[in-house]
């Protein structure tokens, strides 16, 4: 079985339901709250295990009622969690969410995630050399993404970042990244453009993949699918269409299906098609893990090209 590895954030969800988003200085009544187990790290760790990998996650949790729940919840969905720190100085990460039909809002507390330190790295270096591919984001401290990709990589481990929460992202950053997966709105930040349109961010796709070459770009662009770079061209994987839920975690699914077809050695059109449709399938059901598809659901819709 592959190993994957993900450093991360983990969080608390606390989803309202709301007709609408309030404006500044308005009180709404919700229509109802769910509590859900999150964090970008915690999302990409379960997506991973569900298509029948071996996951095991690196992170902090506060000691509290929360961080107990998530550790539970992990463990029960078979994923090693010996690497995630308890911490009794702070508390679990915490994401409140407003939900409306059609989109969400979002505010973080990163809490415990501020704590997910490079000594925290050093202390797991065994466990990433172990993997076959690192997954990490942005919702830990910067110097510790930085740090995880540069250990992953000097012992030949692939690695995966997920740019997000949006932020520039230095070239001694990405000279240890193999795969990068910016939505639209975070590749904008990156390129350090104004992206006003398709073409124009078709063009800066190539510019940006000719400057650095040995990371390789994928824009996850709603449910216009995903893009990527073949031959000085962009190739657009056409996303399922499905009745929308809950887009909470989408991106999540993505980076964790992506994970699996890299290290499964599927061809790039491959790759991006199968974590494009575990994207799709998750968002049909409320919550950013509860539909997280597994392997049999994807294989079950997923179409594999042979003309890569």
């Amino acid at each position: 079985m592959k190993r994957i590895v993900v450093v991360g954030s983990l969080n608390m969800d606390l989803v309202m339901e709301v007709k609408r988003i309030p404006k500044i200085g308005e009180t709404l009544k919700g229509e109802r709250m769910n509590y859900l187990i999150g964090g970008k790290g915690s999302n990409q760790a379960v997506a991973a295990r569900r298509l029948g990998n071996e996951v095991a996650m690196i992170g902090c949790v506060g000691k509290d009622t929360f961080g107990d729940k998530i550790l539970k919840h992990l463990k029960e969905e078979g994923i090693n969690v010996s690497s995630v720190k308890s911490d009794d100085a702070t508390f679990t990460g915490i994401a409140t969410i407003l939900k409306t039909e059609v989109d969400n809002s979002i505010v973080v507390i990163p809490g415990a995630n501020d704590f997910c330190s490079r000594e925290l790295i050093d202390e797991n270096i065994e466990l990433i050399k172990s993997a076959d591919i690192l997954i990490t984001q942005l919702e830990i401290p910067m110097e510790t993404v930085e740090y995880a990709l540069k250990v992953a990589k000097e012992n030949g481990v692939k690695t995966i970042l997920n740019p997000a929460p949006a932020r520039e992202i230095s070239d001694e950053v990405l000279e240890n990244v193999d795969f990068i997966t910016p939505n639209e709105t975070e590749f904008e930040i990156i390129c350090r453009k104004n992206i006003k349109d398709s073409e124009t961010l078709e063009k800066e796709m190539v510019n940006w993949q000719n400057k650095y070459r040995s990371t390789r770009l994928i824009v996850t662009r709603g449910k216009e699918g995903s893009s990527y770079i073949e031959d000085n061209l962009v190739k657009t994987v056409k996303a399922m269409s499905v009745k929308v839920t809950d887009t909470t975690g989408a991106g999540d699914t993505f980076n964790g299906a992506l994970a699996h077809g890299i290290i499964n050695n599927y061809s790039m059109g491959n790759i991006v098609r199968f974590a494009g449709t575990a994207a799709s399938l998750a968002v049909t059901k409320l919550g950013a893990q509860t539909g997280m598809p597994t392997l049999d659901e994807v294989n079950h819709v997923y179409t594999k090209s042979e003309m890569e």
